[in-house]
């Protein structure tokens, strides 16, 4: 025993050493890291559009001597990094794509881009944070690429685009990745992913093992009723009072129909367009929304209830309707073991008191289909500047992240990277 004793001694301290010089090779990435965020955020582009952040992702990944994937999914780029023995494969994951928001924000890297969606002129923004996603991966990407000492296995740097949709008419994001053999070649065992959230403090981390975020369904609704004179609603059938009567009939479907003692769910219909002039009853109305749950039995039935729905008050108001739902997302599901492997490796990065169990939310993220075939654990980084009491939503033209919070999501990625793979 005595003899053990001063073998464990220094086992301790190669490892302590270990551990200083990461922390030091974090450390010296921290500033790059809000140099690249700051590049993106001013430098947005819209879902599979993403051509130039690509370009300067693949750069990066190329000058750190990686195995670079680009086109994959349109715009996605994979970096692969070998490690110095073998082992395991583990991926981590970034969206890249920004959203059809104007900013407001009077910052010195504001963003002042223009795009297309739906065929319409509008400003683009990184309002949900994917820019702060794509610095931090990258920021790791550098770090383990310096620590290739220390990993036991390949490490696959999976940048996504289009995660908050493709256009219309188009395919895009982690499904179309999936589709192309991203898991793939070499096969992956596990992958990691995370979100910055502008309501948690900088320094923290959420999670939550099992169902962390929503099922998302987009669906259009078409109405169709019978023109005339806006004086004369009793020669036609009026689409959008139909429209009316449909959109306050379907939350009744929530607040009488489903069991919210289970889970959540959401329905929220975010835009309606009818007519062309105040004294016209038009033809026709169209309207689009989501539909958000966190149960498998419960998507089921308020999709049943929402097209019953949605023909009954058409016919009931001399009109017709139908209602077309798209695939959507599954449910981000964090597989319970792989959180309860890596939580030390996120508590010892930020601390026990800084690491917390979150609930879910009706969010949704289309990290669940790389989650459907490999273990997956999708944890949220905080991002809001300590203090602050009035935080502004994603998606929003207000959104704003602190980055001083960035470093510890290079230090959380790095961490349960190299925790997995040297995992016996």
């Amino acid at each position: 025993m005595r003899r053990l004793i001063p073998f464990l001694a220094l086992c301790c301290t190669f490892s302590a050493m270990a551990q200083s010089k990461l922390s030091k090779d974090v450390e010296a990435v921290a500033d790059k890291v809000v140099e690249w965020r700051r590049y993106f955020h001013q430098h947005p582009e819209l879902s599979n559009r993403e051509f130039k952040t690509a370009e300067k992702i693949a750069e990066h990944l190329k000058s750190l001597g990686m195995e670079v994937q680009t086109g994959i999914a349109k715009t996605g780029v994979v970096g692969i990094l070998k490690g110095n023995k073998p082992g395991k494969v583990v991926a981590l994951r970034a969206d890249i794509d920004g959203l059809p928001v104007v900013e407001r924000n009077d910052l010195p890297f504001k963003s002042e881009a223009k795009g297309t969606f739906r065929g319409k002129e509008v400003g683009v923004m990184h309002a949900c944070g994917h820019d702060t996603h794509i610095a931090i991966l990258m920021g790791t990407a550098e770090v383990l690429s310096k620590n290739k000492d220390k990993i036991r296995g390949t490490v696959k740097f999976i940048f996504q685009p289009a995660e908050e949709g493709a256009p219309p008419g188009e395919e895009g994001g982690a499904k179309v990745m999936v589709e192309e053999g991203v898991l793939e070649n070499p096969k992956v065992d596990a992958i990691f992913g995370l979100h910055i959230n502008s309501a948690t403090p900088v320094g923290t981390i959420g999670y939550k093992p099992g169902g962390a975020m929503a099922a998302v369904n987009s669906f259009e609704i078409h109405v169709k009723g019978k023109q005339s004179h806006g004086s004369q609603p009793w020669s036609g059938v009026d689409p959008i009072l139909i429209s009316a009567k449909i959109i306050d009939g379907l939350q009744t479907i929530i607040s009488r129909e489903a069991n919210l003692t289970n889970e959540a769910a959401v329905i929220t219909i975010g835009k309606i367009t009818a007519g062309v002039r105040s004294n016209i009853i038009p033809e026709s109305a169209e309207m689009i929304g989501t539909l958000r749950t966190l149960d498998n039995d419960m998507r089921s039935m308020i999709q049943r209830r929402m097209k019953e729905m949605v023909e009954g008050l058409a016919k009931t108001y001399g009109g017709s309707a139908e209602i077309v739902f798209d695939p959507g997302y599954p449910i981000t599901y964090n597989d319970p073991d792989l959180v309860s492997q890596m939580l030390p490796s996120l508590q010892k990065v930020a601390g026990n008191d800084n690491v917390f169990l979150r609930k879910a939310t009706t969010g949704a993220e289309d990290f669940s289909f790389f989650q459907e075939k490999v273990p997956g654990f999708y944890f949220f980084l905080g991002g809001m500047t300590p203090g602050n009491t009035t935080p502004f939503p994603h998606h929003t033209p207000d959104f704003f992240i602190d980055d001083s919070g960035l470093t510890l999501g290079v230090h959380a990625f790095t961490e349960m990277t190299l925790d997995y793979l040297n995992k016996k």
